[in-house]
């Protein structure tokens, strides 16, 4: 493949997810956004945690992961829990607001998927599933 097809593929996926972004903000009732969901889906599966280590893990900045739990506490979706035995240690914990949030973001993103993706045959959703597990392989498992 040519160099320019590489760039005409890269900007085309670029401009697709940016789409799905778009479409998802519109039709998702609550004003807050992609990180804060990524941010409330990462203290669901791994529990609560100090936000340099989530800022770390999602590729954040820390101030940038301060604005976004500001956000969050303020919308109570989210909570600062502090050590009794050492208060400097807080850790950012999901709220059952926040749940109910996270749950109803995931649901509208898989209703927006199956829309987007209905319009692909069967052989085309196969084809674009192995193109994204090999893609996925490779960034987890590099090969050197």
């Amino acid at each position: 493949m040519e160099q320019t097809d590489i760039f005409k593929l890269i900007h085309t996926v670029e401009l697709f997810t940016n789409e799905v972004i778009i479409r998802w903000m519109n039709s998702f009732e609550h004003n807050i956004g992609i990180s804060p969901i990524l941010v409330l889906s990462e203290l669901k599966h791994k529990g609560p945690q100090k936000q340099t280590v989530l800022a770390k893990h999602l590729g954040y900045t820390p101030g940038a992961l301060t604005n976004i739990a500001n956000r969050l506490i303020k919308l109570s979706l989210a909570e600062r829990k502090y050590n009794e035995e050492d208060r400097r240690n807080v850790l950012l914990s999901i709220t059952e607001k926040g749940l109910d949030v996270l749950k109803e973001a995931q649901q509208r993103g898989r209703e927006l998927r199956v829309e987007l993706f209905q319009v692909l045959s069967e052989e085309e959703q196969q084809q674009y599933l192995i193109i994204h597990e090999k893609l996925l392989k490779n960034l987890r498992n590099p090969e050197v």
